[in-house]
């Protein structure tokens, strides 16, 4: 009985070590959570400015052109930027963007991905699929300059010879108890050349873009695919760290559970052998 108090004793002991970590991590979490938000909701003012710089350069040119608004030569070749985390402690966060993004490669046959994250190079080594660069394996490390530089790599590698297709895979922030794989594509911009506005009746103003539309609009793409980048970056990190939050609650939660039903076992045990103790000492008296 003895031994098998010990043994409890240091079970809730290391259990109580445990649920500390479990906090601590959880208040981390919640303090950089606030920061995260921010950094993505100002960010979105700057990538609305450039969609509707490039649509507006797309509808006031008739017979407008671009690469970057059609597809490419190899319609069947993809390039997938996939964001995921640099750790793991965070719930379903990593395994639930990978189930998505495998449904997605799921019937494309010439595939090459950029990934974004530790987890990311891991994940796509493992499975032996072609990677395009592992530059930014560390998105913790990622700064707006790099997103410039991505956006630029991604840019001259389309059209052409290149990719036909750039799609962009994150988690996106629905609320704390919320975080959503998505996919959006970031190449061709066809949507731009074909959407129309409404017509409100007044005659649209006479831009002239030197030298031409053409190359004013192919140099914003690289600078609004960095937006996007950056952005989504900052919402797939509040998602990081959302889901963490919520996993190490429910860890500090079920730790607390675990010290009171083992707390009770033991005090159960402790009274037992106290019983005993006093049974064996009147017994003792009698004899």
């Amino acid at each position: 009985m003895a031994g098998s108090m010990k043994a409890v004793k240091l079970r809730i002991k290391s259990v109580q070590s445990t649920m500390q970590i479990t906090k601590a991590m959880q208040l981390v979490a919640a303090s950089k959570l606030r920061k995260a938000k921010e950094r993505a909701d100002e960010s979105k003012p700057y990538l609305k400015t450039m969609l509707e710089t490039l649509t507006d350069i797309a509808n006031g040119n008739t017979d407008f052109q671009s690469i970057f608004t059609k597809s490419g030569d190899n319609d069947k070749k993809w390039l997938y930027v996939v964001i995921a985390g640099d750790r793991g402690l965070a719930g379903g966060y990593n395994s639930n963007l990978f189930k998505f993004v495998e449904a997605e490669l799921k019937d494309k046959e010439d595939v090459t991905v950029l990934p974004i994250g530790k987890k990311s190079v891991e994940f796509f080594k493992h499975r032996n699929i072609p990677i395009f660069t592992e530059e930014y394996a560390e998105v913790a490390k990622i700064t707006i300059s790099d997103c410039f530089q991505i956006a630029k790599i991604i840019c001259g590698s389309y059209g052409g010879d290149g990719f036909g297709h750039v799609f962009l895979c994150y988690t996106n922030f629905v609320s704390m108890l919320s975080q959503v794989p998505t996919a959006t594509s970031l190449l061709p911009l066809s949507d731009l050349s074909t959407e129309k506005k409404e017509s409100d009746g007044k005659p649209k103003d006479l831009i002239l873009y030197e030298p031409n539309s053409e190359t004013v609009f192919d140099a914003i793409v690289p600078e609004y695919l960095a937006g996007i980048l950056y952005t989504s970056i900052n919402i797939s990190y509040a998602s990081e760290l959302a889901a963490r939050r919520t996993a190490m609650e429910a860890a500090t939660d079920n730790a607390e559970e675990m010290i009171e039903t083992l707390s009770l076992y033991y005090n159960r045990a402790r009274q037992a052998s106290i019983t005993q103790e006093i049974t064996e000492i009147v017994a003792g008296a009698e004899s």
